[in-house]
């Protein structure tokens, strides 16, 4: 099927979009970006030059994608969500170079969060909604507040893990979740 694109929105040319992607009202989508198949692009969303998108993703009304930004398949971009490129922005910079995130596969962003750039947001991960994201997001991470901490884990459904490392959902385990025990001292008192 072939990408349905509204007449609002402005896609350069030398932008590749995949089939069956939708992309909605007044969206911009830059030079070089490459958007994945069965994509959903919202109302404004801008993508910036040269970002990538993998297939199956969902970015939501209003999110900001910067150059430099990568983003896996079957990655949720929540609306008003930002990612930035520049560790120390100016609006003179003769120097300015991007500075690359990636997400990776099947991450999750909520909701008016910020995404610090440099940074690689962990396979199945979840950052909720509102968050500042300033350090890596670790696989399968549920990540929270202004700076963003591990607050949990989640599987690859979004439902959050129990302390076995298990899903209630669908049972899916993740032992390698599992924190690490340091060794008990062999010393006497």
């Amino acid at each position: 099927m072939a990408p349905r694109i509204h007449p609002t929105a402005e896609v350069d040319p030398s932008a590749t979009i995949g089939e069956g992607t939708q992309i909605w009202h007044w969206a911009q989508v830059r030079e070089g970006a490459v958007v994945g198949r069965n994509c959903r692009i919202g109302k404004d969303v801008y993508i910036d030059v040269e970002v990538l998108v993998g297939d199956d993703c969902k970015i939501q009304n209003f999110a900001a994608l910067y150059r430099g930004v990568r983003i896996g398949r079957g990655v949720f971009v929540g609306p008003h969500a930002c990612f930035t490129n520049d560790k120390y922005p100016r609006a003179l910079s003769p120097d300015w170079q991007v500075v690359s995130t990636a997400v990776d596969d099947g991450a999750s962003i909520g909701a008016n969060a910020t995404i610090l750039c440099g940074l690689r947001i962990g396979r199945s991960a979840m950052v909720a909604a509102g968050a500042v994201v300033t350090k890596d997001v670790p696989p399968h991470a549920l990540v929270a507040g202004v700076p963003a901490q591990v607050i949990g884990w989640v599987c690859e459904c979004g439902r959050p893990l129990d302390t076995k490392m298990r899903c209630a959902h669908d049972g899916k385990s993740f032992p390698q979740l599992r924190p690490k025990r340091k060794p008990r001292s062999r010393r006497r008192k």
